[in-house]
């Protein structure tokens, strides 16, 4: 004992003497050593082999009377057992069906409870679940189940005043006379089903109600079988994600991708069993069926699931089940610290969350960790990443956690790279982020010319996005080189508003560019030169839009222009729009939101 007291005498320091500045210099001198041998630690975190459908079944035996699903609103509630019994049937009516190996099934729904039963059925029987905006109009939707050779289409009535089903049969005229399950569409050769999430009945589709019974009155034999060839390098999950092509793609993710990315988000954020995370973000983003998913199957905790947003169906759930987190982007913390009913709920039960997939004001996050107790993180990545690359971590202090994106995830390497030389850039240079590790996608389904463009030959994941490495280690975020708007959380390529704007007549030429927007992050405007003689107005535009394209797609601002600015070599300096933007806008009287 007095040997050790020696050892350590001579770094005691009290801190009598010292400036302010000295003590703080000691104390992010003595944290950084504490990140660094943590980093070290976290190094050794092993990746899981498991598939989903394993994970499912290794809670429900090791923990099977804890809550893995509860909707609190609904006071709807699933134990590990019950919810896996659940996924089991689903999975033999889907069977029924002709859902086999490799098969795509569409989910085009909210939350809805049994979102996650397909899902989970897909993932057990080696098919593949295609995430479908909720957002999407008629056009949108059509490119999808094309392109994704969908054989069944689940989904449910409407959302908000977008009617699905009118949508569905104005797609498949067929199926107001065809027998179930024998659909035969010229257009879309592929698609066999249409399986409505619900009890009501409508011509031409399955409902889950008959595919749960359809599966009770099964053997398990097929479904078996079809589990003992799941591996966890399968295709368990695609969706769709706009390029600078315009046209979206389906990015692969294997079980191995998204459960070990789900895995690792939940190590750095110290989940337990014991922890409930309120999922109020969509399940068809990365952000919902992974960081918000995934990591909880992983630990084995419970999903308390909002099935829209709605801050006060949100407040309240937290509440309720005394939430130990939240995840969302930073309007959903806005509209929840804004309520008029905030200050009625106790979120003391709090301990942690996750901001993304927006840029997070600091003065916001500071909000956050003050009023709603838990200390916040945010996830840098994109889909095609499965989709965490990097990650700020709960032991970091509260201004690296709101000025970087923290470092890369464990078993990942993530390099910024000069887009020019393709050279590896030193701390404090500006460059590429790019990512190579377990997380990478298989691929764009059906694409590999743009999978080559992606991920180069030496197996880097281009992000089309600037950053730069600092001195301790993080990341931070500084642009884009792609053309792409992020509106609340989600991705907007001007290139698709564009081409879809060139079908208006009266329009010459146009271009799609971001505003930056308090409440979103940034708003899309569109700037457009009319055609000669062209009786063109705001309101024409957005007419044309309403109903045709995803309503966070639709410009905000139109803006009418003569010319574009333009390089030495006459190609369009977009960058340059936005202050043009702002200066139009400001000229009219126009205020930002």
């Amino acid at each position: 004992m007095r040997e050790s007291a020696k050892r350590v005498r001579p770094v005691k320091n009290t801190g009598r003497g010292q400036t302010v500045e000295q003590i703080k210099k000691s104390s992010n001198k003595i944290l950084a050593e504490i990140q660094k041998r943590l980093r070290r630690k976290n190094k050794q975190l092993p990746l899981s082999e498991l598939t989903i459908g394993q994970w499912m079944e290794k809670w429900a035996e090791e923990t099977p009377d804890k809550e893995a699903i509860v909707y609190s609103d609904r006071d709807l509630r699933f134990t590990y057992k019950q919810f896996n019994q659940r996924i089991d049937t689903m999975a033999k009516g889907l069977i029924g069906i002709g859902v086999t190996r490799g098969t795509h099934v569409g989910i085009w729904a909210t939350n809805v409870p049994d979102w996650l039963t397909i899902m989970y059925a897909c993932s057990k029987i080696g098919a593949v679940s295609v995430t479908v905006n909720t957002n999407y109009q008629q056009n949108e939707l059509e490119y999808l189940c094309k392109n994704a050779d969908l054989h069944t289409l689940c989904v449910i009535d409407r959302d908000r005043d977008t009617d699905y089903l009118s949508m569905v049969y104005q797609m498949l005229p067929e199926l107001r006379t065809c027998p179930r399950g024998e659909l035969k569409s010229e257009r879309f050769p592929c698609l066999k089903n249409v399986v409505y999430i619900g009890q009501e009945k409508f011509r031409g589709m399955y409902n889950t109600q008959e595919l749960m019974i359809l599966g009770e009155n099964s053997g398990d034999a097929m479904l078996n079988a079809l589990k003992e060839k799941t591996n966890c390098l399968d295709v368990v999950n695609m969706q769709y994600t706009s390029g600078t092509t315009g046209f979206p793609k389906g990015v692969m993710l294997t079980h191995y991708n998204i459960t070990n990315n789900g895995f690792l988000t939940g190590e750095h954020m110290r989940f337990t069993s014991e922890d409930k995370l309120c999922c109020c973000v969509p399940l068809f983003h990365c952000f919902g069926i992974v960081l918000a998913t995934m990591n909880v199957l992983t630990h084995g905790c419970t999903q308390v699931m909002v099935e829209r947003f709605d801050p006060l169906v949100v407040l309240a759930s937290i509440h309720k089940e005394r939430c130990t987190s939240v995840y969302g982007v930073p309007t959903m913390y806005i509209a929840m610290l804004n309520h008029p009913m905030f200050d009625m709920f106790n979120l003391r039960s709090l301990r942690v969350g996750i901001m993304a997939g927006a840029l997070c004001p600091i003065e916001l996050m500071r909000e956050v960790e003050e009023k709603m107790y838990m200390r916040v993180t945010s996830v840098y990545g994109l889909t095609e990443a499965s989709p965490g690359m990097t990650h700020t971590r709960f032991e970091q202090t509260f201004e690296e956690r709101c000025t970087t994106v923290g470092y890369e995830f464990e078993h990942t390497e993530v390099k910024i790279i000069d887009p020019e030389t393709g050279h590896f850039c030193k701390p404090g240079e500006v460059g590429e982020f790019c990512n190579r590790g377990y997380n990478t996608m298989k691929g764009y389904y059906n694409n590999p010319e743009a999978t080559a463009e992606a991920i180069d030959k030496d197996g880097w994941l281009h992000s089309g996005d600037l950053g730069v490495l600092d001195e301790d280690g993080n990341f931070k975020v500084t642009g884009r080189i792609k053309d792409m708007i992020i509106r609340g959380g989600e991705n907007i390529y001007p290139r698709e508003i564009e081409e879809f704007l060139y079908k208006l007549p009266g329009v010459k030429d146009v271009q799609v560019a971001g505003i930056p927007s308090k409440k979103y992050g940034e708003q899309v405007a569109a700037y457009i030169i009319p055609a000669e003689g062209a009786n063109l107005s705001e309101e024409i535009v957005k007419d044309f839009c309403f109903g045709k394209i995803s309503r966070f797609k639709i410009p905000k601002y139109v803006l009418f222009v003569d010319e574009y600015p333009l390089t030495g070599s006459g190609k369009i300096q977009k960058f340059k729009l936005k202050d043009i933007g702002l200066k139009m806008l400001a000229a009219q009287g126009i205020k930002i939101e």
